[in-house]
């Protein structure tokens, strides 16, 4: 995919639920350290979809909950419990809003 802004050109890669990403990846990608990732494993707002060989792997999809999880740490103070309930919440307002734009 490319990306034109201002007539500069981007390349841009697409991250969805079928693109597996590895906990490397992930920090990377997010500008976080690993044990962060770590903790929201633990605390069960990421869940890896891969665990062979000591090796995790994670949907690009988690891409978006570190960046929350990071906002709501950040901007928030939250802290790890907090930030899984946040998320909770904030998924299901929006899967709320998807029913409600059905109807």
């Amino acid at each position: 995919m490319i990306i034109v802004e201002d007539n500069d050109i981007y390349p841009a890669e697409v991250f969805d639920e079928q693109r597996q990403i590895t906990l490397d990846e992930l920090s990377r990608l997010c500008g976080v350290q690993t044990s962060l990732i770590l903790e929201l494993v633990e605390e069960g707002v990421l869940e890896p979809v891969d665990m062979q060989s000591g090796h995790w792997s994670f949907t690009g999809t988690s891409i978006r909950r570190v960046q929350v999880a990071v906002r709501l740490q950040r901007d928030l103070e939250l802290n790890t419990p907090g930030i899984a309930l946040a998320l909770d919440l904030l998924e299901e307002l929006e899967d709320l809003r998807r029913h409600m734009g059905r109807l």
